[in-house]
């Protein structure tokens, strides 16, 4: 079960202002789509403390305890790092070099192994990088989300947010709803934030949280 898309979101709210979406929107972005979210709204001190609850009891029951992990700290500092790089190319190389530099030695191999675990726990998602000049899938530097906003950024602490990887989080989850298989584009350098497939159907998307127009460069 996935949280609520934005649209499930304002169903759950009994009453709101039309006016108010970019508002109501800002919260989706912030706190998450798990229903009681929304019963929390009026408490939002409150909010904190349960999605660290949601977190923690995932986190041990389906990923430490199933798969008998020794290291659960290291595999707390891999999602970590995760949330705090949702929509950024990665590699388990990268994630490696980054925990030993900070003091946690590990190897490329056991990082494959967490994302892998919270893969199947549904906690994060990768999305593989697809080359559309050679048609097929490249099997390093994907990216990866995480199943709710509100649960990421109690993990960073609202810290490194950027705004546009969020947004393209809450986009690549709602493409997953509506169906399609998605992955990530790549023209040689340049890259299709999206590229989403369905049977015979094929979309790509850029996701920007801003478009700034330029007339001198026209």
């Amino acid at each position: 079960m996935q949280p609520l898309s934005f649209k499930e979101y304002l169903d759950f709210i009994e009453s709101y202002n039309p006016n108010n979406l970019n508002a109501l929107f800002e919260d989706y972005l912030e706190y998450g789509g798990l229903p009681t979210v929304i019963e929390l709204k009026d408490h939002p001190d409150t909010i904190g403390p349960f999605l660290t609850g949601i977190y923690n009891t995932v986190l041990l029951k389906d990923v430490v305890q199933r798969n008998n992990v020794r290291d659960a700290t290291l595999l707390e500092s891999v999602l970590k790092f995760i949330a705090a790089n949702i929509g950024s190319t990665v590699s388990t190389k990268k994630i490696s070099d980054y925990l030993t530099s900070r003091g946690r030695k590990t190897t490329s191999e056991t990082i494959d192994n967490y994302l892998k675990m919270l893969e199947n726990a549904f906690i994060i998602y990768r999305a593989n990088r697809f080359d559309l000049k050679g048609k097929l899938f490249l099997k390093t530097l994907e990216k990866y989300y995480i199943v709710d906003t509100g649960i990421r950024n109690q993990l960073t602490g609202l810290r490194n947010t950027d705004y546009g990887h969020v947004l393209e989080n809450v986009i690549y989850f709602e493409l997953l709803r509506r169906g399609y298989d998605v992955s990530i584009g790549k023209v040689g350098t340049l890259e299709v934030d999206f590229v989403a497939s369905k049977a015979n159907k094929k979309i790509y998307y850029q996701v920007s949280a801003t478009i700034i127009y330029n007339k001198n460069k026209m």
